[in-house]
Parts: C-alpha cells; structure tokens; sequence
C-alpha cells in the first residue's frame, strides 16, 4: 500500500509544494470549524507566488475540483453510456507543466484553448473505459453535466494508487476558467508551485512568506493556510499506519499469550501423564538437560506446525484477494514468512520451559511409583 501511495506522489511530482485552505480535500467532514472560516484561496495568488519567488519557483498551477462535497451532482454521457464515477478537475494549462503525466491518446488542452473557456477535457484512463468501451475517444463529444465537451485527449493508466485504485483515472480535467463559469458557486482551490531543481526546502520557507504577505497574516500569527510537500504526506501515511500497526501488535500478542498459555497447559498435561516414562528414563541415566531438550522440542514442534499452517494460510488467503481483486495490492513478503515462523518457535521456547523444568525436577523414585 506505500509503495502505492509513493508512486501517486512521484508521478505528480517530488518537487511540488501543494498549497490549500486547509488539510485534505474542499468541505471533507474533518475539516474543523475554525479551518472552514477561513478566507478561500484566490487564482491571483499562483501568479503572485510565481512573480516574488522567481529565484526558488519555476511555475505555478491552479486546480478546483467540483465533487459531491461541493453540492454538485455530476454525470458524463455519450450515446449508450453514461457514469457518475469521475471528478470533474478545473486546471490551468500550467499544470501539465508541473505534473506531466503521458497521454494514451490525443493531448492536453493548451493555455490558448484555456483563456477562451474552451469546452474540451482530457479524461482519465477509467472514464475512458466506461465512456468509451471500443475506444477512439479522443476527438469525441461527451456531455458533462448538461454541457458538451470535446475530448482533447486520453491519460494513460496512472501509476501507484491508495487500496488499489488512484483517483486520477477517474477524473475529467477541463480548463480551470471553464470550470469556473459553469460553477461560478464553487470558490474553493488548491495550488502547485514546482521547485527549482534542489531548492525545494528554500522554496517552502519562499512560499510561505509570500502567502502570509499575500494574506496579510500579522507576525506571531498562525497561518490560515497549509503547505505541504510529498514526502510530509507520505511521513503522515507512514505515522497512521504505524499507528494501525502498533494496535495489531497489540491484538497478536493477545493472541500469541492465549495461545501459548494453551500450549503451555498441554505439555502440562503431558508431563502428568508421562511421569513414570519420565522417571523410567531418569533411572537408566537420562540427565535434567535431556528432559528438558525433550519437552522444548515438543512443544517448539507443536507451535512450529501451528505457525507453518498460519503461514500457508495467509499465503492462501493473500493470493484469493489478488486474484479476485486485481486492484488491490497484495504480496507476502519473505521477512513476514521468516518473523512469523521464528515468533512461532519462540512462543514454544518460552511456554514450553515451565513444563520442562517441571519433568525434570521430577524424583525418580517417585515418578515410578506414580499411578
């Protein structure tokens, strides 16, 4: 699932600096209440960011999405097909600058097309599919929430993707002065401003003054504004599922101290009901060391075939789910395989000791007469 999400990041770009209102997609359900007062961001803004930082900036770009969170339902429909799975994305021209991606067919709208509130889109690999099935979509008309558009062109499927699926081959990218008259009621923005070549972090501490600047934020006050590059977004996936992962940590070793309690209890057993074998082998000769090597490797042996069939299973289990869901990647990886065995064998070290230790205390004399 990182690497999913790594790839997402390095195909828009690991230069890029994203400038929002707040964190996380317009109107998102955790934006706080102090977050949605705050003032929306202003298309002006990318061009004066582009126009103070010319020594750290190489070019600047403008997105707004129109989404159900905006209130505006959407379909896309050609003759015999229609689909509501797609964001439709306002862009600047300048944005396949910053964040090229290839084309499967056709191009991307050009800033000429974008200051004449051109009707044409460029659509994701997905809308393709469902709009398109036999192809030839580029230089087709699609209309779009009531309004007709050309099809200027086709992404290719994109790279990496969160669960499996990357929202950027359901999207349809239109030009951003288009969108904005169609949905002159959406205000909210985001913006990219591309880094010149390792001045990256320069250019954060750039752009964040000229946003105060531009804002008119007083010293000493917080920003009403979020900048963020890609990899504080992937260190911000990586703490949440650090955190997903310290709680199932938290589960197996619930699970591991049950189960080894279990086993524990079994060589228990298994010591009173050998105990005249134990003390028949104690008179010929056996040493407290061999009683002892003797019940660590039973019971290391009976939580070792547990863990060889956890194993398999999971191994199982992780090929159905890639297999039927293609989408989602899925892989066991060979350190998984190894902690998982070796975590098995210690769990029948350490609960088999007790029962050991116990059998070999055990009195000869006594383990004989044992009925």
């Amino acid at each position: 699932m990182r690497d999913g999400v790594v790839s997402i990041f390095a195909e828009l770009g690991p230069d890029n600096i994203f400038i929002s209102k707040a964190p996380g997609p317009p109107g998102s359900p955790g934006m706080s209440a102090k977050e949605r007062r705050r003032r929306p961001l202003k298309p002006e803004y990318a061009e004066q960011i582009k126009r103070w930082c010319p020594a750290t900036i190489e070019e600047t770009a403008i997105q707004q999405v129109v989404s159900p969170m905006s209130g505006a339902a959407t379909i896309a429909k050609v003759p015999g097909y229609e689909s509501d799975s797609f964001t439709l994305a306002g862009e600047t021209a300048s944005y396949n600058l910053i964040s090229p991606r290839d084309m499967l067919a056709g191009r991307f709208f050009t800033p000429g097309e974008e200051q004449q509130t051109a009707r044409v889109a460029v659509i994701g690999f997905n809308v393709a599919e469902a709009l398109f099935p036999g192809g030839r979509a580029a230089g087709s008309t699609m209309t779009v929430d009531g309004a007709e558009y050309t099809v200027a062109g086709v992404f290719v499927k994109a790279k990496g993707g969160f669960m499996g699926e990357n929202q950027m081959d359901n999207q349809i990218v239109i030009p951003l002065k288009t969108l904005r008259t169609r949905y002159p009621q959406i205000t909210e923005l985001s913006m990219v401003a591309k880094a010149r070549a390792g001045m990256r972090d320069d250019a954060v501490l750039e752009v964040e003054a000229a946003m105060r600047r531009i804002r008119q934020v007083p010293t000493g006050v917080e920003n009403d504004f979020v900048i963020s590059t890609p990899d504080e977004i992937i260190k911000q996936f990586d703490s949440i599922t650090g955190l997903i992962g310290v709680v199932a940590i938290a589960i197996s070793a619930l699970g591991l101290l049950v189960g080894g309690i279990g086993v524990m209890n079994i060589m228990l057993v298994s010591v009173t009901e050998r105990t005249r074998e134990i003390g028949l082998r104690k008179a010929v000769g056996a040493r407290r060391r061999d009683i002892v090597g003797q019940f660590l490797v039973e019971a290391v042996t009976l939580t070792s075939v547990g863990g060889v069939l956890g194993i398999l299973v999971a191994v199982a289990v992780t090929s159905l789910v890639a297999k039927l869901v293609p989408s989602l990647p899925a892989a066991v990886r060979m350190w998984a395989v190894v902690a998982g065995f070796s975590v098995s064998v210690a769990v029948g070290l350490f609960f088999g000791v007790w029962p050991a230790t116990k059998a070999a205390r055990l009195d000869p004399v006594d383990a004989l007469r044992y009925e």
